[in-house]
């Protein structure tokens, strides 16, 4: 007769051996969408305006150490991203909600995605930062608000995340990242999956059409003449925040 014992036995949830196993995936997923959730209700965060852009793009502080001259010469697009997201959350709130409008959320990296964040608490807002683990690129920055800078694993609940929420997204200039971020988007709001009305802006038309030309697609007929219209291009501050807050003021104020 076997002997009973009176050890504890642990449970799943807080075995990390199985957490960690490819048993367990299904729960760092769910994992992955409550955390997050549970964390936007506790600050009354009901949406969000997403920057996207390049990690590499230096600041004006760190401008020296960069060696590529050409990147060197992008600074002018952090500081811009800066004074948007500046303005931005200034605006929002001015609104006087009784929930948290409009919250500038970015990658939680370095470049454009610092910039906004620095901008955002430079206007003594929230600045959400939506990190990625990656082997070989260190995540955060320092102006995300601590209690919203999240990490994730997956990249698709990471995605997920930044539209989720968002109301309006701004493309700044960047490189394999912000454009599979942007053709994600357009790609959604082209075959509506994506049914809320979102202002899109895409900063810099110079830089954009050498990267994509977006009118030869149209040309070709593989976009439609409409779909160029799914996007904003601003070239300036001034003319993103314009229709920015117009757009957000007609379709969801």
């Amino acid at each position: 007769m076997t002997k009973q014992t009176n050890r504890k036995r642990e449970k799943f949830y807080k075995d990390l051996s199985f957490l960690n196993s490819p048993d367990g995936r299904p729960a760092r997923l769910l994992a992955e969408y409550f955390g997050p959730l549970r964390i936007f209700r506790k600050k009354k965060i009901k949406d969000t305006i997403v920057f996207f852009g390049s990690a590499r793009i230096p600041s004006p502080e760190t401008k020296g150490d960069v060696e590529n001259r050409e990147l060197a010469s992008l600074v002018r697009y952090y500081e811009d991203a800066r004074k948007l997201a500046y303005r931005m959350t200034e605006w929002s709130k001015g609104l006087g909600h009784s929930q948290h409008r409009f919250i500038v959320t970015a990658g939680g990296g370095g470049g454009i995605m610092e910039a906004a964040a620095r901008g955002a608490s430079e206007a003594d807002g929230y600045a959400v930062g939506l990190n990625i683990s990656l082997p070989f690129e260190l995540a955060g920055n320092r102006y995300t608000t601590p209690e919203l800078d999240l990490e994730f694993h997956y990249f698709f609940m990471r995605k997920f995340w930044f539209l989720y929420l968002a109301k309006a997204l701004v493309i700044f200039p960047g490189g394999f990242g912000t454009l599979d971020e942007l053709m994600e988007l357009l790609t959604l709001v082209q075959t509506k999956k994506l049914r809320k009305k979102v202002p899109v802006v895409v900063y810099d038309r110079k830089y954009w059409e050498k990267v994509v030309n977006f009118d030869f697609l149209a040309k070709s007929g593989t976009v439609s003449i409409e779909d160029l219209g799914l996007f904003h291009f601003s070239d300036t501050v001034d003319d993103a925040f314009k229709f920015l807050t117009e757009a957000l003021t007609d379709a969801h104020l």
